[in-house]
């Protein structure tokens, strides 16, 4: 089933417990194929386009943006799949939401899966360091000029080519407001902790060996959540799911078949 809400674009399929997966940053539902193969027949999974991204709405205003408004469209994604509870995460952009959305929402999540959790500001390190220049080149000089200095590079590779295609797609003045009002204020781990201690749903969380910033952040977010099981994938960077999907695959299937809805 797909299909657009009001305003948001939201595709359910399979049957089973519920489990949300929220993309990152410039990307779109499309970038979890490879999750839906592997969830089809056990599981009905949830993907949407966030605002601003893709085939979702792109509001005017800097306002509709804050970390409320992306709360309230997972909340609405669930809706629109007509599921009570389920297992909420993402990948980078997606897995803060999915974080902020459970501190908000803790009696309907059943678990949660961060992927690439993305690092503060404060650590130099990541897109929240650079969101206010990445937002201001995108502003300035739009989205060809500024997605080749902050995302995809000069490299005429395939897969530089496959990034590009896909970030296109989105208008830069929603692309602009995202980085200033959600991504720039990506609170740390450690500020968080005291809120974390306090979660009772199972937590994967997996970061790819190659992405420094995310693997700093997953360990310290590991501790501090009570159930977490964390997972470094090999020979993946910050897109984990999509340069390690059998692997990426294999984690998540065992953490929902065994701890979250363990099969008896």
């Amino acid at each position: 089933m797909a299909g657009v809400g009001p305003d948001l674009h939201v595709e359910v399929t399979g049957s089973g417990p519920c489990v949300l997966l929220a993309h990152g940053f410039g990307g779109s539902a499309r970038n979890f194929r490879p999750q839906l193969k592997a969830l089809r027949g056990r599981y009905r999974a949830i993907v949407y386009d966030a605002r601003g991204h893709a085939r979702s709405f792109a509001p005017e205003a800097a306002s509709e943006y804050t970390p409320d408004c992306f709360v309230s469209d997972m909340e609405r994604a669930l809706g629109r799949a007509g599921a009570e509870r389920a297992v909420v995460g993402g990948l980078s952009m997606g897995a803060g939401v999915a974080l902020r959305f459970v501190l908000a929402h803790p009696e309907r999540v059943q678990g949660l899966v961060l992927a690439s959790f993305p690092a503060p500001a404060s650590t130099g390190q990541g897109i929240a360091s650079h969101a206010p220049a990445f937002a201001r080149a995108l502003d300035e000089e739009g989205l060809e000029v500024a997605g080749a200095r902050f995302v995809w590079g000069e490299s005429p590779s395939r897969d530089a080519a496959l990034v590009r295609q896909g970030f296109m797609e989105h208008q830069p003045r929603a692309l602009a407001h995202v980085l200033r009002e959600l991504l720039a204020k990506q609170p740390s781990a450690e500020d968080l902790a005291p809120q974390l201690a306090g979660l009772r749903p199972p937590a994967l969380i997996v970061a790819g060996e190659a992405d420094a910033p995310s693997v700093a952040t997953s360990r310290a977010l590991a501790a501090a959540l009570p159930r977490a099981r964390l997972e470094i994938i090999p020979g993946a960077g910050h897109v984990v799911n999509l340069q390690q999907p059998a692997a990426f695959n294999a984690a998540l299937l065992s953490f929902l078949d065994e701890e979250v809805f363990p099969r008896s």
